[in-house]
């Protein structure tokens, strides 16, 4: 039961143990690049056998939380650079979350106070953007109501994805991992209560509801190669006004059977109906999703599966035990344990985060957080 410690092969990439950093918005970059703090951050994080970056938008477009580095402008790639290196450096790996927000936005975030897009034009009840308020002043805004993307839109869209999987090679990373989880741009092209499309990329048809997705899929390992690509995908979640649907997990099998297919690094798999820590929030719905992710690893024969959501380690040895998956992320325990590998691996207490400090600010419950010492 010490297999979360030991090396893994990622389609070529080998990582020094299963441990998985998950991507953290934290909002710490003041133009939208990637500073030395950011470099130093991450940095101290890289025991982890792979970092998965924060969401990196791929373009304006996509941006729906502001201060986050991007991956789109020259000084962006440049950016990243330092925060690439920095990792390699000590012995890590890092993957870019290449990411679109979709409808999840506001105007005060787009170009020229423009509506954000999405699949269609419902609004994410509830959802909240980190953007300006009427006063000007940063924080979380209600997301604007989006438009639709026209069909002829799409291809742009799909086109913005491999050219910041390409950037994102070029700023040092060693892959990128697609969001197409928790309510975002892809995730609102799958559910069809949130798309309402009536062209082929309507959700009408499981073919349709997926082709989008893997669209974009195509483009970026076609790009970059598809060992070098994995995606994140959040069956079960209902963030951002994501509500559950009929036939859940037949959409998700076919999507899964489609990557397994085509050969993809791994696909990250986020659990939604698990509190952090291990906590349940809904029984029924766990037992769904475990049922579900079950039946994932006969559809993925060359490609790894990551889980988050929930994690501990204890939960993390059990399934990497019975090859249900490959990796064990961790997202919060991340913030406030910079050493959380060797934490897990000597049973060390682990750090509580401080909510407070998650979004923007400075150095405060960013780069400050102590490595474990015994007393």
């Amino acid at each position: 039961m010490n297999q979360l410690f030991t090396s893994f092969d990622l389609s070529g990439h080998l990582l020094r143990n299963r441990v998985v950093m998950a991507p953290l918005t934290r909002s710490r970059a003041p133009d939208d690049i990637a500073t030395e703090m950011v470099a130093l951050y991450y940095a101290q994080r890289a025991t982890a056998g792979l970092i998965v970056s924060e969401g990196t938008p791929i373009s304006k477009e996509g941006q729906g939380y502001l201060f986050n580095p991007g991956i789109f402008t020259p000084e962006q790639i440049e950016g990243w650079k330092l925060t690439t290196r920095s990792v390699h450096a000590v012995g890590g790996s890092i993957f870019a979350q290449i990411w679109h927000v979709g409808r999840v936005s506001h105007t005060s975030i787009q170009k020229d106070g423009e509506a954000p897009v999405s699949s269609s034009a419902r609004r994410a009840v509830g959802a909240m953007a980190y953007g300006y308020d009427k006063k000007g002043q940063p924080g979380f805004v209600e997301a604007s109501p989006p438009r639709a993307l026209s069909t002829d839109e799409i291809a742009r869209v799909v086109s913005d994805y491999a050219q910041a999987a390409a950037n994102a090679v070029e700023a040092g990373f060693d892959g990128v991992e697609i969001h197409g989880a928790n309510g975002y741009l892809v995730d609102q092209f799958i559910n069809p209560l949130a798309n309402d499309r009536k062209d082929h990329y309507g959700a009408s048809t499981m073919e349709n509801r997926l082709r989008f997705a893997l669209e974009v899929v195509d483009a970026v390992t076609a790009r970059i190669g598809k060992e070098r690509v994995g995606i994140r995908l959040s069956p079960y979640g209902q963030a951002y006004d994501m509500p559950l649907f009929d036939d859940i997990d037949g959409t998700y099998e076919m999507l899964v059977k489609a990557l397994g297919e085509r050969g993809i690094a791994y696909v990250h798999l986020m659990d939604h109906t698990r509190y952090a820590m291990g906590e349940s929030k809904d029984e029924a719905l766990s037992k769904r999703f475990d049922h579900l992710l079950a039946r994932f690893r006969p559809l993925l024969p060359r490609t790894a599966i990551i889980l988050a959501g929930g994690m501990n380690r204890d939960r993390a040895e059990a399934l990497i035990e019975t090859r249900t998956i490959d990796l064990a992320a961790f997202g919060q325990p991340f913030i406030g344990n910079p050493d959380l590998v060797d934490r897990l691996r000597n049973g060390w207490p682990l750090t509580t985060p401080d909510r407070d400090t998650y979004y923007g600010g400075g150095a405060k419950g960013y780069v400050d957080y102590a490595p474990y010492r015994a007393a």
